[in-house]
C-alpha cells in the first residue's frame, strides 16, 4: 500500500505542472498559487487550528524560520513554477525537477562542508549538462548567445529554491509535528501571496469564473497539496526516507505521459538526451549510494 501511495504522490505532483500549463491562459500565475493554497488552508483549517493553539508558544519562538519556509518553500517554489509554464512546456518543467537531488548535494558541499566523492561530482556534472541540453533545446547558439526561454529560467529558479528549502528543513522546529509545520507555512504563504495577487489582478486580464477554473483550483488544492502531503508522509513512515525518495524519479515519466496525452506536447530528441544525462548523473550521485545503504541495512 505504501508503494501505491508514493506512486500516487508523484502522479499528483506531475499533474500540478501539466494542469498549470493547461490553465496558463485562464488563471494568472500568482493568482493560481494564491487560490490553490487558500483553498487548501480552508480545507485543513478545522484540524489545524487546535494544533496551532496548542503549539502557539513554539510558533512564536520560531516565527522567523516559519516565515522563511512559507515564503521560500510554499509560496516561492510554486509561484515560480506557475510563472515559468506561461512560457515553457510542462514537459520541460517537469523534467527539470529531476535535478533537485543534485542541487541538494551541491548546496551541502558548498555551504555545509559536506564533501562529495569523485563519483558524485561526475554525476553532478552529467546532470547539469542534461539540464543545459533541456534549456538550450540542444542548440549551442542558445548557450553561447545566452538567449534562453524565460520560462525555463523561472523553472530553474524554482528548482534552486526547492533545493535550498529542502536543505534548510534540517533546521525546522523539532517541537512541531509535520502537519502543524505544514499548516503554519501555508498560512505564511497565503499572507505573502495576498498583496501580490491583488496587484496581479489589477494588471492582468480579468478571470472568467467557470466550471473549468473551479475544477482546476480544486484539483490543485486537494491532490498535489493535501493528499500528496498525506500520502508522502505515510510512505516515508512505512518505507523510510531513502526508499521513498527514489519515487520522486517517477515524476519525469508521469510528466511526459500527461503532457503528451492532455496537452499534445511533442517529445523531441533533446528531451531524451537531457533525461539520459540527468538520470545518469542522478544514479552516480544519489541512487547508487542510496541502494548500497539500503542493502547494508537489510
Amino acid at each position: 500500500m505504501a508503494y501505491l501511495l508514493l506512486v500516487l504522490t508523484t502522479l499528483f505532483w506531475s499533474g500540478n505542472f501539466v494542469l498549470a500549463r493547461a490553465m496558463h491562459m485562464d488563471i494568472p500565475p500568482i493568482t493560481m498559487a494564491f487560490s490553490r493554497w487558500t483553498l487548501a488552508l480552508l480545507l485543513i483549517l478545522p484540524w489545524l487550528l487546535p494544533r496551532l493553539y496548542k503549539k502557539r508558544e513554539v510558533i512564536q519562538a520560531n516565527i522567523g524560520k516559519l516565515i522563511f519556509y512559507g515564503v521560500v518553500g510554499v509560496a516561492g517554489f510554486n509561484t515560480q513554477i506557475y510563472i515559468g509554464v506561461q512560457d515553457t512546456t510542462a514537459t520541460n518543467a517537469v523534467l527539470m525537477q529531476s535535478i533537485i537531488p543534485i542541487l541538494i548535494l551541491v548546496i551541502g558541499a558548498l555551504f555545509l562542508g559536506e564533501r562529495g566523492s569523485r563519483k558524485q561530482w561526475l554525476g553532478i556534472m552529467l546532470s547539469f549538462s542534461g539540464v543545459a541540453v533541456l534549456i538550450s533545446r540542444a542548440d549551442l547558439s542558445v548557450l553561447t548567445g545566452l538567449e534562453f526561454n524565460k520560462g525555463d529560467l523561472w523553472i530553474a529558479g524554482a528548482v534552486l529554491v526547492w533545493a535550498v528549502y529542502s536543505v534548510a528543513l534540517r533546521w525546522k522546529p523539532k517541537e512541531l509535528d509535520v502537519f502543524t509545520f505544514f499548516g503554519a507555512t501555508v498560512i505564511v504563504a497565503v499572507i505573502f501571496l495576498a498583496p501580490l495577487t491583488f496587484w496581479e489582478m489589477r494588471t492582468a486580464e480579468p478571470i472568467e469564473l467557470n466550471a473549468k477554473v473551479g475544477a482546476a483550483v480544486l484539483y490543485l488544492a486537494i491532490f498535489p497539496s493535501i493528499l500528496a502531503y498525506i500520502f508522502w508522509n505515510k510512505g516515508v513512515e512505512e518505507l523510510g526516507a531513502s526508499i521513498a525518495g527514489l519515487a520522486i524519479h517517477l515524476m519525469p515519466v508521469f510528466g511526459l505521459l500527461l503532457s503528451t496525452i492532455f496537452l499534445g506536447e511533442q517529445l523531441y530528441s533533446f528531451h531524451l538526451w537531457g533525461v539520459v544525462l540527468i538520470f545518469a548523473g542522478i544514479y552516480l550521485a544519489v541512487i547508487a549510494d542510496t541502494l548500497k545503504r539500503i542493502k547494508l541495512q537489510t
